[in-house]
């Protein structure tokens, strides 16, 4: 992923860049800002959008599903865990409970909200 990251970073730059040197930015949001400030907010923003976009695949991947929790894969394992812990029954509110919850119905609008802006935040200090 920070692979994918940098090279976003790099087009963005040099799109900026280009921009600037031949004057297509004057008039725009971007004219004031430095190629550094510009870079660092489109990785922001990049970095907000990758947190929010990646949650639903890689809950997915760990079988937490639109259908139910998928066999023999992490997230039952983890129900698993859950029940026996909780002799027998997975408990409302719990971890498991809830990314199931995630998985089903997806993000809420403040939980995208939170985890864009934190997302935005981790991706700015990387730059």
């Amino acid at each position: 992923m920070e692979a994918i990251l940098a090279s976003s970073v790099t087009k963005i730059i040099s799109a900026v860049s280009l921009a600037k040197a031949s004057g297509a930015v004057s008039g725009s949001v971007l004219a004031g800002l430095s190629s550094v400030s510009a870079a660092k907010a489109a990785v922001a923003v990049i970095g907000g959008v990758v947190a929010v976009g990646s949650v639903p695949v890689v809950l997915g991947a760990m079988g937490f599903t639109g259908t139910g929790i998928a066999a023999s894969s992490v997230a039952a394992k983890m129900m698993s865990a859950a029940a026996i812990a909780n002799g027998g029954g997975v408990a409302a509110g719990s971890l498991v409970a809830t990314l199931q919850s995630v998985g089903a119905a997806g993000l809420s609008l403040s939980s995208k909200v939170v985890l864009g802006s934190a997302g935005s935040a981790l991706a700015s200090l990387m730059v």
